[in-house]
């Protein structure tokens, strides 16, 4: 049985991490890319776990890793994931800690 992240130790967390990359990077090579894409999310989840999530805001705004214009403006926390608005958009949607990032200005 799985254990889960939120259970996992520090340690464990990173592991986690290291194998995922291991096994979507392989899958990238076989050109399995639906495989690849779960590795790849499992990732980002089990690195959200290695974030202070006391470092993300309710009402601050944050840039997307991976979309150079897009920025969320988190409505509130459940777990790892924030919860909010993208900027021209009126449907909230859910982000994984780990793909926030603090704007400079």
């Amino acid at each position: 049985m799985e254990q889960r992240y939120g259970d996992m130790t520090r340690q464990e967390l990173l592991r986690e991490v290291a194998d995922l990359n291991e096994r979507a990077q392989k899958a990238e090579q076989k050109g399995m890319v639906s495989e690849f894409a779960v590795h790849a999310r499992k990732k980002l989840i089990a690195q959200s776990y290695l974030l202070d999530k006391k470092q993300y805001v309710p009402g601050q705004r944050y840039r997307i890793e991976g979309e150079e214009e897009s920025r969320l403006l988190i409505s509130y926390l459940k777990g790892v994931f924030a919860w909010g608005y993208r900027d021209g958009e009126t449907e909230m949607t859910a982000i994984p800690i780990s793909l926030l990032i603090r704007n400079e200005t």
